[in-house]
């Protein structure tokens, strides 16, 4: 997978390409800074999404999204642990077999 354009340079690309003349295209453009045009129209979607214009989750909301999973995950794994350990210990104080207790 190939590294992420770092968030400056996606606003800069962003900025530019809707400031840009009539007669330069997007395309023009996201070759001018080396990017694929598909990667130019997802950050301009995705801008529009952060600023409210369209429909979307937010990169805020994203990241948030993800931190969240990943504390859960983590809290799942956890839990497994707490169980594990409770089934054993529960094991280990049953009387074994053979032994009086009175």
């Amino acid at each position: 997978m190939p590294k992420p354009y770092p968030q400056e340079f996606r606003d800069d690309v962003v900025r530019v390409a809707r400031e840009r003349d009539p007669d330069m295209t997007v395309e023009q453009i996201a070759k001018d800074f080396g990017v694929h045009p598909m990667t130019l129209f997802t950050w301009l979607r995705q801008a529009e999404v952060d600023e409210g214009v369209k429909t979307g989750v937010t990169r805020g909301e994203s990241a948030e999204l993800r931190e969240l999973r990943r504390r859960n995950r983590l809290l799942e794994q956890e839990n497994e642990v707490l169980r594990r350990a409770a089934a054993y210990l529960s094991q280990a104080n049953l009387p074994g077999k053979g032994s009086t207790r009175w």
